[in-house]
């Protein structure tokens, strides 16, 4: 199992660690300030819960919030009051530790 300090630690590579989840490498991307490249990630796998709520995420980033609250409903969870740096941190941790 790969740790949140790791994974973030990743960040500084130029490429993703392999065999990342399509979810992780979406939060890859999206820690490194890539929204096109992460949503690419999560779009391909539609109906993956991991990759839905990331997708939802991804929308609040964007500032789509109307976006965003679909995906939050399509997976069951309601929009965080977390900030986006925490939300983040918080996915790649849950997904992580699986």
């Amino acid at each position: 199992m790969t740790t949140i300090d790791v994974f973030r630690n990743s960040l500084s590579a130029a490429v993703p660690p392999p065999g990342l989840a399509p979810a992780l490498e979406a939060l890859w991307w999206a820690g490194r300030g890539d929204w096109g490249r992460a949503h690419e990630c999560v779009q391909g796998h539609e109906g993956d819960a991991d990759c839905d709520r990331v997708h939802a995420h991804l929308h609040r980033q964007e500032g789509d919030m109307s976006n965003a609250g679909w995906w939050y409903r399509r997976v069951g969870r309601p929009v965080p009051r977390l900030s986006l740096e925490e939300e983040w941190g918080a996915l790649a941790t849950e997904i992580l530790a699986r």
